[in-house]
């Protein structure tokens, strides 16, 4: 079971979009959870972000085999990074994905629900996949490619690479 924690406000619009695809792609059940308050503790005024760390932080650890997903609106950072896109905590089942700048509009382009949910899926897919064991991929279409740009995030597909699917499905059972 992947469980979608919402943290902040995201739409139930885009949380019932990521279930369907979540589910496909990594063949197991998706629900979501009730939204949690985005923490007073995470916020950098400098930067105008939250700390990724923070809000994986409270993330529900999940029952063995089970993954927990939070969904952030807010955009966030690591230290030493300027944003990322999402984080995983591999030993803990859970990961973190900000919806942020996954959205034409954070860049000035016009809104395009359809290109946004795409990132927002291959995002979702990416990190939980580290919750199963995969390190980063070389294979630019590959969901476990590192995206160090939003082009890196457009460009792989949605789905894992023979070698990862290999990897995923191995982790899944153990």
């Amino acid at each position: 079971m992947i469980t979608l924690v919402p943290i902040g406000k995201v739409k139930d619009t885009v949380l019932k979009s990521l279930a369907p695809p979540l589910a496909e792609i990594l063949r197991q059940e998706t629900e979501v959870a009730g939204p949690l308050l985005l923490p007073d503790d995470g916020w950098s005024r400098s930067r105008r972000q939250y700390l990724a760390s923070a809000l994986l932080a409270l993330v529900p650890v999940p029952a063995r085999g089970d993954r927990a997903l939070g969904i952030a609106g807010a955009d966030l950072y690591a230290p030493g990074l300027n944003f990322v896109f999402g984080i995983a905590d591999t030993e803990g089942r859970r990961a973190l994905i900000s919806l942020a700048r996954l959205r034409p509009e954070f860049y000035g382009s016009p809104p395009d629900d359809a290109l946004f949910r795409q990132r927002a899926v291959k995002e979702a897919v990416h990190e939980l996949g580290h919750t199963y064991g995969l390190g980063h991929c070389r294979n630019p279409r590959c969901i476990m490619f590192f995206s160090n740009t939003l082009h890196d995030t457009d460009v792989k597909g949605p789905g894992f690479c023979a070698g990862c699917r290999v990897k995923v499905d191995r982790g899944m059972r153990g």
